[in-house]
């Protein structure tokens, strides 16, 4: 039995405007853009019901209402579902128990660290998860557990705080928050310090943060008197800086793969990557992707 509090609570950042993905996302949020037939942001929620996590707490914006109605019971298109004798389990994943999808707003867009600080009253005094929809997280192929949930399992090990990584080119490292390795010990790895978007020549490893945390609260009492950083913005990558030596701070290598869903050609290697492993559809996808590279 782990001493640590239960992680139940997780943050899902949905405010940006999604410019990459216009005019797709003029109406729609680039959250609920559908790879095959699930939308960025449920792959999310499942990977943290996964792991039972029961509150999700959304960092929303203007127009991103949708969002939540997704996970809200649709009256109209079940009944008619069900007068037509639909089979209305393809719905089950979208529904939410009352009271476990909560939203609060980022009036301003001001960086993922004040996203994350905008949701401070609802996290309180418990340590709490992050998800970044734009981050694909797959299992690895034949089997395995969710980032998330290998998170979660290293949690109740060591405590403190934890980020997802991948290991990158080394040229490729400016694109992202990159850690500072200390001793690892099979998939963790101890963090000793954390760089965002640094140069080629000053990035300390390969080692990118990847779109997973696992913070205690007291980040948001280091978020509410930071300052700007790189872009501008303030980066949640600083505030978990700060933390570093005063509580445990590790990396979890995930044992699976990412899709960079934030860029188009991200997003489409994913859709093409899990249409080609479903049963109902891999096997027509392929031919038909076959086809194309041939024409």
């Amino acid at each position: 039995m782990s001493s640590h509090k239960p992680i139940r609570k997780a943050v899902f950042p949905v405010a940006g405007l999604g410019t990459r993905f216009l005019p797709a996302t003029k109406a729609i949020p680039k959250e609920l853009l559908p790879v095959v037939d699930r939308p960025l942001i449920q792959y999310a929620v499942d990977e943290a019901r996964e792991v039972g996590i029961e509150q999700m707490i959304f960092v929303t914006g203007r127009g991103k209402t949708a969002i939540v109605e997704h996970f809200d019971i649709a009256y109209e298109l079940e009944d008619t579902m069900r007068e037509r004798g639909k089979d209305l389990s393809v719905l089950d994943p979208t529904r939410a128990t009352p009271g476990d999808i909560i939203t609060v707003r980022q009036q301003v867009p001001l960086g993922l660290g004040h996203a994350i600080w905008c949701a401070r009253a609802i996290v309180g005094d418990e340590p709490f998860a992050i998800l970044l929809p734009d981050e694909l997280m797959v299992a690895a192929k034949g089997g395995g557990t969710g980032c998330m949930t290998q998170m979660v399992d290293a949690y109740r090990e060591v405590g403190g705080n934890l980020v997802s990584v991948l290991e990158v080119p080394h040229e490729e490292v400016s694109s992202y928050g990159v850690i500072a390795p200390g001793a690892s010990r099979g998939a963790l790895t101890e963090v000793t310090g954390l760089v965002e978007k640094p140069a080629v020549a000053d990035a300390p490893s390969n080692k990118i943060v990847s779109g997973r945390y696992i913070l205690q609260p007291d980040v948001m009492r280091v978020l509410e008197t930071q300052g700007k950083g790189a872009g501008g913005e303030i980066q949640l990558t600083d505030a978990m800086a700060q933390m570093i030596g005063r509580q445990p701070f590790h990396a979890v290598t995930f044992a699976g793969r990412r899709f960079d869903c934030g860029s188009k050609t991200g997003f489409v290697e994913a859709t093409l990557a899990l249409a080609l492993e479903r049963a109902d559809m891999g096997a027509e996808v392929r031919a038909m992707a076959e086809r194309l590279l041939r024409d």
